[in-house]
């Protein structure tokens, strides 16, 4: 099954924002909870953490990237 990596709306006011890097690689094991990627707001830089338990199976956004808030960015794959 595949689960969606989503750009987390952290602000009400935010329409987009900024990844500016992936802490895991595709093939890479994660944990729900654990720390996925990295955005940057106008105010700060925040980890965003793992949806789900499985495996980084693809990366959409790439870093440097401004993505809209709500779209999907990754894909992990559970078994």
């Amino acid at each position: 099954m595949a689960i969606d990596v989503i750009m987390p709306p952290l602000s009400q006011t935010l329409s987009t924002m900024v990844l500016v890097r992936w802490l895991k690689e595709v093939g890479e094991t994660v944990a729900k909870g654990e720390p996925l990627f990295v955005v940057e707001s106008d105010k700060a830089t925040l980890d965003v953490e793992s949806p789900a338990d499985g495996v980084l199976g693809q990366i959409i956004a790439c870093p440097g990237t401004e993505v809209a808030v709500r779209s999907t960015i990754g894909v992990i794959v559970t078994a």
